[in-house]
């Protein structure tokens, strides 16, 4: 059974930093293509970064140069490091497949607020 839980988010002032964490279990987690997306309120979930078996990584426009993409396969966990947090980078994130095919039942997520 395919589980994903994140942890790691909170409320943080505009410029501060978070890194997430996803812990994966259920599959053979170093073949597979991770991603980390969020959902704000009221829009669409949308992937913000992912990276590959071979550690290859893609960065939606806006996080680009912002948030890290990394993965250790020896502990079965996907990380996201977000620096230079603004406000509408406010949503829950969450962890999930982002190769071909189609995603895994959603985890709990985390939620980021980016706040003064």
């Amino acid at each position: 059974q395919v589980q994903l839980v994140e942890s790691g988010g909170g409320l943080v002032q505009p410029g501060g930093s978070l890194r997430l964490s996803c812990a994966a279990s259920g599959f053979i987690f170093k073949i597979k293509t991770m991603g980390w997306y969020r959902q704000a309120p009221g829009k669409q979930r949308e992937l913000v970064a992912r990276i590959t078996s071979d550690d290859i990584t893609n960065y939606e426009g806006s996080v680009k140069g912002r948030f890290t993409i990394s993965r250790d396969n020896a502990k079965n966990t996907v990380s996201l490091q977000m620096n230079s947090l603004k406000p509408e980078d406010t949503a829950v994130y969450y962890c999930n497949y982002a190769g071909l095919g189609r995603v895994a039942d959603w985890g709990q997520g985390t939620q980021v607020t980016v706040s003064s």
